[in-house]
Formats: structure tokens, sequence, C-alpha cells
């Protein structure tokens, strides 16, 4: 139906934006598991703000630095200290989400203030015709794919995936941009949480759960290297696309949606399988 088709399309959007970031982060050969709860912190700040009567700017700005903050802290772990990402961001995972339901009293909030109703029209309403949301995935997917292809920033982030140690030796300041990377997945996160809680008028400390599992597959079914060096903006959007039609495919089939998790996690490692035998296949 068209309204099934309209939340499809914001849900391929949400996750989307989400992988954009995420696969950056792959780009590099790291993980970034916390983003469906940073995407709840956010989305909890701007709402704890705005239902405390600050405007909407004031409520996105926290949101904003409250995702920058959290990738920040990330990556510094992980590029100065030296911590393994996957530990990190699995910490993050609980500590968001954990912040989240402290801001919140672990409570619905669906008031957002004197600019409710610009939050709504924000995340839920539509230009020319077009869901707001699809727009903002379209141009944050033109400009992760402008600055992997075309700037120095892209360039870099693909050499520390491909060769770490040969990128350090080539003068590329690895420990800042893994820093950066990180801090733009987590906002990546945080803007879909900003775009989502419009959409939705409510946030709830659930939002954004399991969502790791669903970027990390958009990112790898869309030809993203986990051991790194390999990823593209446009794949993490084909990707995603993917991972709905997956989802809805088997709704329309009758088969049991406890199902779903199976069918995602078996294209990972479909898709991560493909990539080996390819690797095999290459001449070295």
């Amino acid at each position: 139906t068209p309204q099934n088709l309209y939340n499809t399309t914001r849900n391929v959007t949400f996750v989307a934006i989400v992988a954009l970031g995420a696969t950056l982060v792959i780009i590099t050969g790291g993980i970034d598991l916390s983003v469906g709860s940073v995407l709840c912190l956010c989305s909890m700040v701007l709402a704890v703000v705005m239902h405390a009567g600050f405007s909407i700017y004031i409520g996105i700005g926290a949101a904003v630095l409250t995702a920058l903050f959290i990738g920040a802290f990330n990556g510094i772990l992980i590029a100065y200290l030296g911590f393994p990402p996957f530990v990190v961001t699995l910490g993050m995972l609980s500590i968001a989400r954990s912040l989240a339901m402290v801001a919140s009293n672990n409570t619905v909030v669906f008031q957002f203030g004197p600019d409710h109703d610009k939050l709504l029209a924000l995340g839920g309403g539509a230009t020319f015709g077009v869901a707001n949301p699809v727009i903002y995935m379209v141009i944050l997917a033109l400009l992760t794919g402008f600055v992997l292809r075309w700037t120095k920033f892209g360039r870099h982030i693909f050499a520390i995936g491909g060769n770490e140690q040969a990128a350090v030796l080539a003068g590329v300041p690895v420990r800042p941009i893994k820093v950066a990377v990180y801090m733009i997945s987590a906002l990546m996160a945080g803007i879909a949480g900003i775009i989502q809680t419009g959409w939705l008028g409510a946030v709830t400390t659930n939002i954004g759960a399991g969502m790791e599992l669903q970027v990390i597959a958009a990112a790898v079914i869309g030809g993203a290297n986990l051991m790194g060096g390999v990823g593209t903006a446009f794949g993490a959007v084909v990707g995603a696309a993917l991972i709905e039609v997956i989802r809805n495919s088997l709704g329309l089939l009758g088969i049991n949606a406890f199902w779903q998790g199976t069918f995602v996690g078996g294209a990972i490692i479909i898709a991560v399988l493909f990539e080996r035998v390819r690797q095999l296949r290459s001449p070295q």
C-alpha cells in the first residue's frame, strides 16, 4: 500500500544515514557497534531539552554536541590509547542507552515545547512531495561520496584501511583521521536520531535498538570490506535498501518475523564469504 511504501522509504533512510558514517569507520578497518544507542541518546537529549522549553535550535545543538563528544571519546580511546574498536564501541553501546534512560527517567517523551510543530515538520514533513528524511539522506550520501572520492581526507581513509603501517610511513595523520571518522559516525547517528524523533513524534529508550546489526549489514552488503580499505557511500544506501526489501519480502511471503534476524545475519555472512572468495581467486 502507499502507506507501507511511505514507511518503508523512511525506514531505509534512517538506516542509510547511519550506515554512511559507519562505512567510513569500516573503510579504516574499524567497527562501530554503538550507533543505535547513540541515535537513542541524541534523540532523547533533543526531546528532553525541547520538553524543558528550549528552542529546536538549542535542542538540535545539544544533540549534535552529544554525538560529537561520544565519537571523539570512542576515537581517542581507539586511535591514541590503542583500545580495540569492538570493545570500545560495545561498551559505548551500553553506556549511551543507559544515559538515555537516565536523561528521561526511562519514560516516553512526546511533548517538545514551543517548537513542537517545527520538529514534527522537520522529520515528518515533505518538500515538493518528497519526504524530508529522503532529501536529507540524498544530500548526506552525495556529500559523503564526494569526500571519499575527491578529497585528501577520503584518500587518507582508504589508505589507513588498506595498510595502516604504510599510511603512517607515507605521512598520513592516522590518529586524527581515526578520531574524525568515529566522530562522523556518531554524528550521522545523531542526525538520524533528530530526524526520527520528528517523524515519530515521540522518543522511547528502545529507539534504535538492534540498529547496529542493520547498519553493518547495509555497509557489508553494499560492498564494504570489514577488513578495511573498501567501501562507498552509494553502496551503503543500496545495502540499506536491500535489507528493507528482504524484511518486507519475508513479511509478504508470510514468514514469521522472528526469522528476520536470521536472514539479515545470513546476508552479512554471505557477503563476507563472497568477498573472501574473490580475494582468494585474485592474483597475489
